[in-house]
């Protein structure tokens, strides 16, 4: 979610440990929140925040059933401690080696926001025969910030009840720095989303991620990614912005491609109604795919 973490780093306190266990040779130790059954769909947070960013989606996806949701805290954030994961590339191995260990073969959708979008993408190319659906929010498509395409910052909307409300938890720096549309209802979706993550990351940790934040192979190099894709980028976005996400839209011809006004960066947080609506819609498509209920498994 937020690019560079220099300046984060003092006063801000190492992620807790977690005793659960994963396969992977770079972190023994990943929260994964869960929630429901059936078909598994794996949602991806952004940097540096944790699985709290993403469950103001899950009554949606709840809604559309039958599905099981996992909900990650990568490492260095949330409750997953670092471990020996020192870029991009070691995120995305030891994602992927936490899918397998509770997945097995199992065939799943994939949701990624932010840098998670960068992830979800790579997962969704390496893994492409066990993929049913990928989707992305506010997703970075260009790693290097410099050679991004994006608007100049505007907020739409000024609110000081809303900047006092997060000044009270001692966001308002925070808030008021990526919030678009400013309301009382947008403070405290950030408060119960953004927030919780930011306090508990290891900013010391994650430095190594954030000097080596590029994957060394770009997703779409490879052979076009043909399952029901969707991607929600942020008129307003001046983090990652619309068009770098738009330029690779021929590399995914079953994708739909929304830019949504008066949304920034936390593009849910921002415009929840009609994320919501859209992530229903590819959530549809990729059940008329499989036509029928998935048994949850690849096919040998």
């Amino acid at each position: 979610m937020i690019d560079s973490v220099a300046k984060m780093v003092e006063g801000r306190s190492p992620a807790a440990m977690w005793s659960g266990q994963s396969q992977s040779e770079f972190t023994d130790r990943m929260n994964v929140v869960e929630r429901g059954v059936g078909t598994p769909i794996v949602l991806l947070h952004g940097f540096p925040v944790d699985h709290h960013s993403l469950l103001s989606l899950d009554p949606v996806i709840e809604r559309s059933g039958g599905w099981r949701r996992l909900y990650p805290d990568l490492p260095g954030m949330g409750r997953t401690p670092i471990g020996k994961v020192r870029s991009a590339d070691d995120v995305v191995q030891a994602v992927e080696d936490e899918i397998d260990a509770r997945l097995g073969d199992s065939r799943f959708a994939l949701l990624g926001d932010s840098f998670g979008a960068m992830l979800a993408r790579a997962i969704a190319h390496r893994r492409r025969g066990r993929i049913l659906g990928l989707a992305t929010i506010a997703g970075v498509f260009i790693a290097d910030r410099g050679q991004r395409h994006v608007p100049e910052r505007v907020v739409l909307r000024e609110d000081p009840k809303a900047v006092a409300l997060a000044a009270a938890e001692g966001a308002a720096e925070d808030y008021a720095e990526i919030a678009v549309v400013q309301s009382l209802e947008n403070a405290r979706a950030f408060l119960d989303g953004i927030w919780p993550g930011l306090q508990v990351a290891d900013y010391e940790g994650i430095t190594g991620i954030e000097q080596n934040y590029d994957l060394v192979h770009r997703p779409e190099e490879s052979d076009p990614f043909t399952q029901p894709t969707l991607f929600i980028t942020g008129r307003q976005d001046d983090a990652v912005g619309y068009q770098d996400a738009w330029a690779v839209l021929e590399h995914y011809p079953r994708a739909t491609f929304a830019v949504l006004d008066a949304a920034g960066h936390n593009t849910q947080v921002d415009q929840p109604d009609v994320t919501s609506v859209l992530i229903a819609e590819w959530l549809t498509r990729i059940r008329n795919e499989t036509q029928g209920p998935d048994t949850g498994t690849v096919d040998h």
